[in-house]
């Protein structure tokens, strides 16, 4: 489901306009968008719609989906829930696959469910999603079979609706809580005489365990026709069999002329502000949202496209001024935003300001809020900032210009799905950067400036404020949110100032070292170069994206080697440099420095290293080097960003008692590491152990001495480029020539049979979580042996728990073998359910365990299993980001980098049921787990 208060974010791959002559600009901006030339777009007979696009991006794979404009808000009363739960018989019984056979299919060809098998249905629509593999002709033919069946052969089998109610109602349980809660509480006054406001997509409880085959079929009879459909397929493709797959599947669909008319729910206006205050005991944050209602504007020529760019480039200034306001101390709110884009329904558009504010503070958040925007509208901008707006904006479409080859298939999948749903124009990023690059110039602050007086009207707003019920918080008022609009009206406002500093970002470098040896790792193309300050690096180059490189370092220590007294210091240190700047820059006037720069560094502290991580284009690479450089050399700590970093935490810490996840999320961290003291919760009063001092004299501390760092770089990096840089600012970093090692400090796991029961909340619902330890030797063998346990162990759990029992809605999964800071694996079963069916559900998982260290798993789970890692690897080995993270953890265990090729694709083809058999007799100790339950306190 979309969350109803999303803010926009713009697609790079938005409309624009055709090419002007030189001083044309008149006909320029009433020139119609055309369509990008790569993408077939088509429409049937019957009226449904196609989009085709052929993408290599990943290689041997498409992107299908089935795009159904009907959703909630197409309900009859007694219908509630039913386009969801329509969305979820589609994998229950159609023409061609009886009951489940439709999601072991899939399966059987490397498609997990879930994680790439999916669908949502919202308030206007349903969209089901199918990746699949195109190596295979038989496989292409019958997943347009699929989604055939999905638009027009659903069978409602009676025992699978019935069951199916049991997923849909676990679904709907899943989703109650304080967030939900409060919705209810807003929506009604937020959506004031609008039927979205009783058309949440997942219905009620009475009418999901009513739905019957009966009473789903007319809604899907109703709304599922073929002009309200469109099909997409993007991907490693012939674009001409494609779409002759299309009309052969979805021609034959028949248009039912006796089906209604869809029709466009309105949100009516209103004159006085609507305003919604919700409250809950178990919320943690008090937030406020003032929403501005506005007809939705379509894009369909280049005048319509330069004014959203004016409307990109104003929100881009208003937030960054809000982002600067929450970097004092004493700030109304710890967090703002400024958006524009969807509310519900098609017709509406809002310009959004959002804040977080302390409890108790909502009043003066929204006065701060409506403050900044008359700033603005009296005062305007600066130049200084639309330069700065500008060449970001401009740099992010270079960006996706120069990725255009190897932008994944997805992403145009779903851009295609917003231009069939919204009319969003779809010309192609090649002509989109052609076309900024010839507007950006002609924007002018009054373009700009001018906004304001349009997004900010005197009527058809909306005040949404969320608090925590919590004693000493005064709950919001109406009375108390329209004087606030009163007072803002007649504060005075005085202009915004800046000074952007003209130093350079690094002006005195320490001498240059030099690369002293070079060995070639020729099996994974990696290249290796000994500093001569001690440091290693690591280099990989790939075509994998043109504009992207990842980058990575490590070395051994972190926060073991730091005292008790100080290790709540050491923990947050990298997170008060982050928010401190570097060199002689703070965080604000850092971020100005940068603009124009695709490339960003964060540093890390975890248990047993230090390191950073970050990416840069390839132009942008020095600029990534200097910001490594600044972290080792420029670390500071800025008093006025702490001060405000521990005001802006405060209230999450104060109120994280009352959430009930939370709570039991503590319980399982502090059992499992058996109370140590290091483990405690995040509290108000561990807080308070930080130090800004301290936290700056661990850090550099760790970053004192390069010379046992090593660095790795994954991408479209040259080497011969690379490495002039690499000996100015990495070659020339200081080392003091020590060598450290990580302590052990922690306790591990508790040994035995262990059983917690955390009683918190109101909600009817329970989640269970079973953690099975022990030691293990971390080698490849035994990694692998894990992951293709616990992706057997999945497809039992889910047909189990989810599809026979109907007893949860996500049952899931996860392990692995950890290298540090003991050698040992943590297997984890965790599901929601109601807590009358804990018991039951909890015996379910341990007889599946049982049997699959009894009898091992069925021979075709064992294919899937096999089939679902392959297809995985085809995918993951194409990724920077799989070569950086899996260099970095295999270097430090010592191990052969050419083993994540052969040796491992070896490994998965000898998969055998006897493997995972043994591994789970291994790692699935009856006598050795953890179990932990939440339960409502009422129970």
């Amino acid at each position: 489901m979309r969350l109803i208060l999303a803010a926009l974010a713009l697609p790079l791959a938005a409309s624009v306009a055709q090419q002007a002559k030189p001083g044309d600009s008149s006909a320029a901006l009433t020139a119609k968008l055309p369509v990008d030339s790569k993408v077939k777009v088509g429409t049937l007979p019957n009226g449904l719609r196609y989009y085709i696009r052929k993408n290599v991006k990943p290689e041997k794979r498409a992107e299908l989906r089935l795009v159904v404009n009907a959703g909630s808000i197409l309900e009859k009363d007694s219908q509630r829930g039913y386009a969801h739960f329509v969305e979820h018989t589609a994998f229950n019984g159609t023409r061609h696959f009886a009951r489940n056979d439709l999601v072991k299919y899939l399966q059987s060809i490397g498609v997990r469910f879930g994680a790439d098998l999916n669908a949502y249905t919202s308030f206007d629509e349903t969209v089901y999603i199918l990746p699949i593999p195109t190596d295979t002709p038989r496989i292409v033919t019958q997943a347009f079979t699929i989604l055939e069946d999905w638009a027009h052969g659903q069978i409602f089998d009676s025992s699978e609706v019935i069951a199916e109610r049991g997923v849909v109602h676990e679904e709907w349980r899943g989703s109650k809580g304080a967030g939900e809660r409060m919705l209810q509480q807003f929506l009604p006054i937020a959506l004031k005489n609008s039927l979205y406001a009783r058309r949440l997509p997942i219905g009620t409880e009475q009418t999901i365990m009513a739905a019957t085959p009966a009473n789903l079929r007319p809604f899907y009879r109703d709304w599922y026709q073929p002009d309200l459909m469109a099909v997409i397929a993007v991907g490693d493709f012939d674009p001409a069999a494609i779409e002759s797959k299309i009309r052969t599947h979805f021609s034959r669909i028949p248009r039912n002329p006796q089906a209604p008319k869809r029709p466009v729910a309105p949100i009516p206006g209103n004159q006085a502000p609507l305003i919604a205050i919700a409250s809950d005991k178990e919320a943690v944050t008090s937030d406020v949202s003032l929403l501005f209602k506005l007809p939705k504007l379509s894009t369909t020529t280049v005048g319509d496209y330069r004014r959203d760019l004016v409307g990109q480039l104003y929100l881009q200034m208003l937030n960054s001024r809000l982002s600067e306001i929450t970097q004092k101390p004493d700030a109304p709110f710890t967090g703002a935003g400024a958006s524009m884009g969807g509310f519900v329904g098609r017709e509406i558009e809002t310009f959004s300001l959002n804040a977080s504010v302390q409890d108790g503070g909502i009043e003066r958040g929204l006065e701060a809020l409506l403050l900044e925007a008359r700033r603005v509208d009296q005062f305007g901008f600066l130049a200084s900032e639309l330069d700065r707006a500008r060449t970001n904006m401009l740099r992010g479409y270079e960006l996706a210009n120069a990725e255009r080859e190897k932008t994944p298939s997805e992403a145009y999948a779903e851009e295609y799905i917003r231009a069939y749903l919204e009319g969003e124009a779809i010309p192609g990023i090649e002509y989109e950067y052609a076309t900024v690059r010839r507007l950006l110039p002609s924007i002018t602050l009054n373009d700009v400036n001018r906004l304001a007086a349009r997004w900010i009207t005197d009527e058809n707003r909306v005040v949404i404020a969320r608090s925590p019920i919590k004693e000493g918080v005064a709950l919001p008022t109406e009375s108390g949110i329209l004087a606030v609009f009163d007072r803002a009206s007649k504060s005075p406002v005085i202009a915004y100032t800046e000074n952007v500093s003209e130093d350079a970002l690094v002006d005195a470098l320490r001498p240059a070292g030099s690369v002293v040896s070079v060995r070639s790792i020729p099996i994974a193309d990696v290249t290796e170069w000994k500093l001569s300050n001690g440091a290693r690096v690591l280099v990989k180059p790939t075509d994998f994206q043109a504009d992207e490189v990842r980058f990575g370092a490590y070395s051994p220590g972190g926060t073991s080697l730091a005292s008790d007294a100080d290790f709540m210091s050491a923990a947050v240190s990298p997170q008060i440099v982050g928010l401190s700047g570097l060199g002689k820059f703070n965080l604000v006037d850092l971020g100005k420095k940068l603009a124009g720069k695709a490339t960003s560094v964060s540093p890390s502290v975890s248990e047993m290293s230090e390191g950073m991580n970050g990416s840069a284009s390839p132009q942008d690479l020095e600029t990534l080097l200097q910001l490594v450089y600044l972290h080792f050399t420029g670390a500071r700590v800025d008093t006025t960003a702490f001060a405000a970093f521990r005001n802006n935490v405060g209230p999450f810490l104060a109120n994280r008692g009352a959430d009930p996840g939370q709570v039991f999320r503590d319980t399982v961290q502090v059992t499992m590491s058996q109370y140590g003291f290091r483990a405690r919760p995040v509290t108000p009063a561990t807080f308070s152990e930080v130090s800004a001092h301290k936290a700056i004299g661990f850090f550099r501390d760790r970053f004192a001495d390069a010379g046992d760092f090593t660095f790795v770089f994954v991408g479209n990096v040259d080497t011969t480029t690379l490495r002039p840089l690499v000996e100015r600012y990495l070659a020339s970093l200081p080392t003091i020539g020590r060598r450290d090692s990580a302590k052990v400090v922690s306790l591990g796991p508790p040994k035995g049979v262990v059983q917690k029961t955390v009683r918190k909340g109101v909600e009817n619902k329970a989640t269970s979580m079973i953690a099975f330890t022990g030691p293990c030797s971390y080698t490849p063998e035994t990694r692998f042996a894990i992951r293709a346990l616990v992706d057997a162990f999945q497809l039992r759990l889910t047909e189990s728990l989810r599809e026979k029992l109907g007893g949860t809605y996500s049952p899931g999964v996860s392990g692995n073998c950890s290298r540090s800071p003991r050698q040992e694996y943590t297997i984890q079963i965790s599901f929601e359910s109601s807590p009358d069916n804990v018991e039951t559900l909890t015996r379910a998982v341990f007889a599946l365990i049982d049997t699959l260290k009894t009898q091992g798993p069925q021979p075709s789970d064992v294919d899937k299993v096999r089939e679902q890692i392959t297809r995985s690897r085809e995918v993951e080995v194409k990724q920077n980001s799989y070569w950086l993270n899996n260099i970095m953890a295999r270097e430090q265990a010592g191990e052969d980098i050419g083993g994540l090729l052969t040796p491992y694709d070896e490994m998965v083809k000898k998969l055998t049921a006897s493997l995972i058999q043994e591994a789970a007799k291994r790692y699935l100790d009856a006598g050795n787990y953890a179990r932990f339950v939440l339960l409502p306190e009422n129970k």
